[in-house]
């Protein structure tokens, strides 16, 4: 395990949710980019969570996939598979042409899923050993 590895997934996860929660703030809001934005925040915490436990990361942005392979650690994360599952709809077809409707329920939900797996206890736990 590289710690430092860990923290750098860690901090741009926390870059990320940032950059969501100022464009929530804007005038012009961007549903889409802002569901995005929370997609990849989880996805880095996932994936800094893996690399602590020795293991390379999947290159996908499955949420649920992710989620699944820190279950084999820590069953526990089988209590945020919801809110995997449910930004994975946001991970990369929002980017594209022909995609979903986003509203606001689905940023302030997005919002709330990131907060959940941000403060989840894994997840602080790992925050404590590598900050």
């Amino acid at each position: 395990m590289n710690n430092e590895e860990v923290k750098e997934w860690l901090e741009i996860g926390d870059r990320d949710f940032d950059s969501a929660q100022i464009l929530n703030e804007a005038v012009r809001r961007h549903y889409e980019i802002i569901c995005y934005l929370c997609a990849q925040a989880v996805e880095k915490y996932l994936k800094g969570y893996l690399v602590f436990n020795d293991i390379i990361p999947e290159k996908t942005h499955d949420l649920t996939r992710l989620n699944t392979s820190c279950i084999r650690f820590d069953t526990d994360f089988r209590n945020v598979y919801d809110e995997c599952n449910f930004l994975t709809t946001f991970a990369t077809d929002i980017r594209y042409p022909q995609k979903q409707e986003v509203t606001e329920t689905d940023v302030n939900l997005s919002i709330a899923a990131v907060e959940t797996i941000r403060n989840f206890k894994p997840i602080l736990e790992l925050r404590d050993i590598v900050f």
